[in-house]
C-alpha cells in the first residue's frame, strides 16, 4: 500500500492535462516521443519534459529501439484511475440522515455548497 503522501504526489502529477493525456495514449500500447509529439501537438522538448516527471514517479518507462525511446506503462494502477475518471456520473450522494455527533435526526438548516 502506497504512503498518503505518495498517493497525493502522484495525483499532483497526473493531475496535469498534458500527462493525463499521455497515459490515456500509453494504455493503449508503446508510443515513442514523435508518436506522442505528433498526437499532443506540442513539442518534443514539452513531451520530453512531461515523460520525464511520469517516469521520475515511477509511471511509466522506455526502452530504446535503435535512437527511439519507446514508452510503455509501469504502474497498474494508472490505467484503473483514468477509467474512474472517464465515468460518468448522474446523481450526487445522498446527505446524511443525522449529524454523526448529535444524532438529532434531519440536517437544520441550510446546507452550504
Amino acid at each position: 500500500m502506497r504512503a498518503i503522501g505518495l498517493q497525493a504526489e502522484i495525483l499532483k502529477v497526473i493531475g496535469h492535462p498534458v500527462r493525463l493525456r499521455i497515459l490515456e495514449e500509453l494504455t493503449k500500447g508503446v508510443k515513442c516521443v514523435s508518436d506522442l509529439e505528433e498526437f499532443l501537438e506540442v513539442s518534443q522538448s514539452n513531451v520530453s519534459q512531461h515523460l520525464a516527471i511520469l517516469r521520475r514517479y515511477g509511471l511509466i518507462d522506455y526502452y530504446m529501439d535503435g535512437r527511439l525511446r519507446c514508452y510503455y506503462l509501469v504502474d497498474p494502477m494508472i490505467p484503473d484511475l483514468l477509467e474512474v475518471l472517464k465515468r460518468d456520473y448522474h446523481e450526487q450522494l445522498p446527505p446524511p440522515a443525522c449529524c454523526p455527533v448529535t444524532r438529532r435526526g434531519k440536517y437544520p438548516g441550510k446546507r452550504r455548497r
